[in-house]
């Protein structure tokens, strides 16, 4: 990697870090502003959470055509300042249609600037130093959300709507840093031509790309596997997980913010430990042991229900279940991301991207509302049953997966060192040369 590149990932991740430090204000309080401070009810705050998925959905289709066509850069700037306006829209928005509105438009600029970030990291890094870049840029989101979200603590007050115009206000001052200081990134875009040794037919035009996207056996794999794993996890933080250790495992709403912090801790003290361990490994089998991960983090979640007059027992089976889940997304940050470039065509890193966010989207629009469902109806039983059987499908998908990828795309760094294993070897057995004379 070129200094100048090293520069501008570093550009890169500031904004990152900064964006989700901004999106930590608010994310915890966005149900309670709406429903109670707004007092719009817990029908319009639901429809407020949903409308941002479905703004993903709609903008995702295109977002990944525009980055090919007409760069990241572009992208990011935009959707910088459509999140930007939506934030300070929502805190200052008083009735359902402009909540809804603002909700819309912050929606739509978060969606198209996650695959223009992760483009632009493709960009940046080489398939040699890729997984430490997402890893980076995961474990910095994931501090900056931390960050954010104590320090909101501190000045979020349900009595004042002010307080919240106030959150509201600074996480939109961060989306514009974060627009500014990629905008100071002068990138070379054949440091992406590195990437990409998919199945894919090369594309010439904008429908041409999706259906060689559709073609591509590995990268229609992964979204399957991507779309099992975001719906048996993240799809569930907020609806079936924390329904059930309410109600059945008796754990406190304070406690199961102790289990959420526990999860961002892992993440955040783990991941470069991690990362050390899994990024010269086959990500095929890093992802199939993730699967095994979460599949104990849910038998954990269902014991935890089972221990009945043991409270301290089923705080633990609770705080342990988020624990080994921060621990599974430590092994993926350099994992998926990268794999998703590795896949790609480099004329359509763009589209693959978009198509993996999209797919993301899909399952943690499915998610809440089938753990809602389940827990609602009180099936808890089965709830815990699907999400152990999603768990294992994980490791399968991932290991039939790992059929298909090239040995560079499944472990560049292996692959890369293999070469030169093989030039040493040569050197070490070749004959030595005869003395003149002898």
């Amino acid at each position: 990697m070129t200094t100048a590149m090293s520069a501008a990932l570093r550009r890169i991740q500031l904004g990152n870090a900064l964006s989700a430090f901004g999106n930590g204000f608010t994310v915890p309080y966005l149900f309670l502003y709406v429903a109670r401070v707004r007092d719009l009810g817990a029908g319009t705050a639901g429809i407020v959470l949903a409308v941002f998925a479905v703004a993903a959905l709609m903008v995702l289709p295109f977002t990944g055509r525009i980055i090919d066509r007409r760069g990241p850069l572009p992208v990011v700037l935009v959707g910088s300042v459509a999140a930007a306006a939506g934030s300070a829209g929502m805190g200052l928005a008083s009735t359902e249609v402009l909540v809804i509105a603002a909700a819309a438009l912050l929606g739509t600029g978060i969606s198209v600037i996650q695959p223009a970030l992760a483009t632009l990291i493709v960009w940046c890094s080489s398939p040699s130093t890729r997984s430490r870049a997402f890893a980076t840029q995961f474990f910095l989101a994931n501090l900056g959300l931390g960050i954010g979200g104590l320090l909101g603590g501190l000045i979020v007050d349900v009595s004042r709507a002010a307080s919240f115009v106030l959150l509201f206000g600074i996480e939109a001052v961060m989306f514009l840093v974060l627009g500014a200081t990629v905008a100071s990134v002068r990138p070379a875009k054949a440091a992406g031509a590195e990437s990409g040794s998919g199945e894919s037919v090369p594309a010439d035009g904008g429908g041409n790309g999706w259906r060689a996207l559709l073609r591509d056996r590995s990268m229609m794999s992964l979204c399957v596997l991507g779309f099992v794993m975001f719906f048996a996890c993240y799809g569930q933080f907020e609806s079936g997980l924390s329904a059930f250790a309410v109600d059945v495992a008796r754990i406190s709403p304070a406690t199961l913010g102790v289990a959420l912090a526990a999860n961002t801790a892992v993440i955040v003290l783990a991941q470069f430990v991690v990362l050390r361990l899994v990024e010269r490994r086959r990500r095929s089998r890093v992802i199939a042991l993730v699967g095994l991960i979460w599949t104990l983090a849910w038998v954990a979640a269902g014991a935890s229900g089972l221990v009945h007059g043991h409270h301290a027992v089923a705080v633990a089976a609770i705080i342990s279940t988020y624990a080994l889940f921060g621990l599974g997304e430590a092994m993926l940050s350099p994992t998926m991301a990268p794999l998703v470039a590795d896949l790609a065509p480099r004329e359509l890193i763009g589209r693959y991207n978009s198509a993996f966010a999209l797919v993301k989207q899909l399952a943690l629009a499915a998610g809440p509302a089938v753990g809602g469902l389940m827990a609602g109806a009180g099936a808890y039983t089965a709830y815990i049953a699907m999400l152990i059987v999603c768990s294992l499908a994980i490791s399968v998908l991932a290991l039939r997966l790992g059929r298909r990828l090239s040995p560079e795309q499944d472990s560049p760094l292996r692959a890369a060192a293999r070469p030169v294993m093989a030039v040493a070897g040569t050197e070490a057995t070749a004959p030595a040369p005869v003395a003149v004379g002898a």
